[in-house]
């Protein structure tokens, strides 16, 4: 097995600085396009809430809001849009300290991380009016709600990220049996553990806190922890 060369501090560091300034380029770059179809993410990011409140409207109450809230949004589409590029720059920044061996994992598992992350955003933009009526029931017919644009976006790209974000954990789990750190034996053995830190995961990174919205992203993260024993069990053959 080949080893990877010892590679000095400072150009370590140098290395981490060109991937960061490659990756905020993608960002930006991402942002300008998202920026061009502010109209559409906006569109797109408040129909769950025109589903979980028919006739509904959002408001800003303060002058610069609405110029704030379309910088944020193309951002929000920007980092999107870039992540490919961005999950890339982190495998070129970590490949040289990889063996020759496990190189030949970076392209699948990168493939991977970028689609779950998208399937991620996808799952919690599906949950995010579901969880929204979920919450929005307890008012009864007593309380009408009056939400704020800015509040609403903010939550709602939140939630939607927090989705994205947590897809992740089977590449890694994958990316730790890659290199001898986990095996399936191990991890099927440690499934009532995965069972409890996946919940408790799930109760602080979902921003609503309500049990339909836990369970709509713990029991996804669950079953991907199912698959991630199956591809270490056959493909690693660990």
């Amino acid at each position: 097995m080949t080893q990877p060369a010892a590679v000095p501090f400072m150009e370590h560091l140098e290395e981490l600085r060109n991937r960061i300034v490659k990756s905020l380029i993608a960002v930006g770059l991402g942002t300008i396009v998202a920026f061009f179809a502010s109209d559409w993410i906006l569109e797109v990011l408040t129909r769950p809430y025109e589903i979980a409140i028919p006739d509904a409207s959002l408001a800003f109450f303060r002058p610069t809001e609405a110029f704030s809230l379309v910088m944020r949004m193309s951002l929000f589409g920007g980092f999107i849009i870039a992540s490919p590029i961005v999950l890339y720059q982190l495998w070129r920044f970590v490949a040289p300290a990889l063996t020759s061996k496990e190189k030949r994992w970076a392209v699948p598992i990168v493939t991977v991380f970028v689609t779950l992350f998208l399937i991620g955003i996808g799952v919690g933009y599906w949950a995010l009016s579901r969880g929204l009526g979920f919450l929005l029931e307890f008012g009864g017919d007593s309380l009408e709600p009056v939400i704020g644009a800015d509040f609403y976006l903010k939550f709602a790209m939140r939630f939607i990220l927090a989705f994205g974000i947590s897809f992740e954990f089977p590449v890694f789990i994958f990316a730790a049996a890659a290199v001898g750190a986990i095996g399936s034996a191990q991890l099927r053995k440690g499934r009532r553990w995965a069972v409890l830190v996946i919940v408790v995961f799930a109760a602080i990174i979902t921003p609503t806190g309500d049990p339909l919205t836990l369970s709509m992203l713990a029991v996804p993260m669950y079953l991907l922890y199912e698959l991630a024993i199956l591809a270490v069990r056959w493909i690693l053959r660990k």
